[in-house]
């Protein structure tokens, strides 16, 4: 079966507390997702109002290659809604575990009455029907199952697998979707995972291998609580995974992702995977001296890759005697090796005493006061 990726920043990904993207930067996102060759992408939720309808109508009517989804609550008037929107898939989302069930003053026969009713009511009006299985997770098992049945018997065409409050490890993921690919042999299974444990890229590359057709994530991983699994790590590790192979435009990566942070005002990590600062940054001394000969000696794949411009060698307090003579050489100047050890010692020293992270105008100090007087003092 076809595997996927479906992006839901602009829906999962816009409910991280503070986030609101403007009408612009959802199109913004969308050009972009487009250009990576995003499979399909979770516009927005239509029952949130007219506004959000309209930028949903707007990306689902503007040509792009990708198939759209609205996501539905257990509801008609959401499906209704949904419709309005022109997108071409409606995921309508029930909630599946006694704690969910409860919350909502709802039970096991509400959802197993609800799911062929509203299966049924939004074929009549979309191509596509997505049935999410909220919080499935933590669902009793047999119920999952039975819940599943009903839904695939109604004509849903794929079941969501919600990792909902991200309680799940690459062992019960790919046990999991192993019994489910068995039971339910051909159906379409997404995994929907959340990262509260900091795991959900390694549960939704488990859940792949275990027969999971997509995967549903964000950019930047952004979302609820600890959000969702970052669909550029997910990329980048079925990239390596399968050969150096893969069938997105990973080379706007560091693009899409800088907008993402830009817009949604959270910061990337530096030590963020895949689009981090210092991601293809290398300071200490014997990974420089073997990236200086071979930069793949200490990275996973070349930079350019994923649209970083260049990989960086950088001064610091474990800098080795290679990292200097080569910051000095992209400056034009070229050292004895008297004068390399003598500026190694101080830059080590200076930087015992000092939590900085020295930039060209501090190292090149260093370097006059050892020009100035640590030659005739060694």
């Amino acid at each position: 079966m076809k595997k996927y990726i479906v992006d839901t920043t602009l829906r999962d990904g816009e409910q991280t507390p503070g986030v609101m993207f403007t009408a612009i930067q959802k199109m913004e996102i969308a050009y972009y997702l487009n250009q990576l060759g995003i499979d399909e992408v979770e516009v927005g939720t239509p029952a949130m109002g007219v506004s959000e309808q309209n930028i949903i109508r707007e990306i689902a009517t503007a040509g792009f290659l990708f198939r759209t989804i609205s996501w539905c609550r257990a509801l008609t008037l959401d499906i209704d809604l949904a419709e309005l929107c022109k997108t071409d898939a409606v995921n309508i989302s029930f909630p599946v575990s006694e704690i969910q069930l409860n919350a909502l003053q709802k039970d096991e026969n509400w959802v197993l009455e609800q799911i062929p009713i509203l299966v049924k009511y939004a074929l009549a009006k979309f191509k596509y029907v997505y049935v999410g299985m909220q919080d499935a997770t933590r669902a009793n098992r047999d119920f999952l199952i039975q819940a599943i049945a009903t839904a695939l018997n109604a004509g849903a065409c794929r079941i969501r697998i919600a990792d909902t409050v991200g309680i799940m490890n690459p062992v019960s993921t790919t046990g999991l979707f192993a019994d489910l690919v068995n039971i339910f042999s051909h159906t379409d299974f997404e995994f929907h995972p959340h990262n509260d444990l900091g795991m959900a890229t390694a549960n939704a590359f488990s859940a792949r291998v275990a027969g999971a057709s997509g995967v549903s994530g964000t950019v930047n991983g952004i979302g609820e609580r600890a959000g969702n699994v970052a669909i550029e790590e997910l990329i980048m590790a079925e990239y390596m995974a399968v050969g150096n192979i893969t069938k997105y435009n990973t080379h706007i990566i560091k693009k899409i992702c800088s907008s993402v942070a830009e817009f949604s005002y959270l910061p990337l990590s530096k030590c963020k995977p895949i689009v981090g600062g210092n991601a293809f940054v290398h300071e200490t001394g014997v990974h420089v001296r073997s990236v200086l000969k071979n930069k793949m000696s200490y990275q996973p794949y070349d930079e350019s890759k994923v649209g970083v411009g260049e990989s960086k060698v950088v001064i610091g307090k474990h800098s080795g005697k290679s990292a200097i003579e080569y910051f000095f050489k992209q400056n034009g100047k070229e050292l004895t090796k008297t004068e390399l050890l003598l500026i190694q010692e101080r830059i080590k020293e200076a930087l015992e005493h000092e939590n900085i992270e020295p930039n060209e105008n501090y190292i090149m100090d260093i370097y006059k006061n050892v020009m100035c007087s640590g030659i005739s003092n060694a």
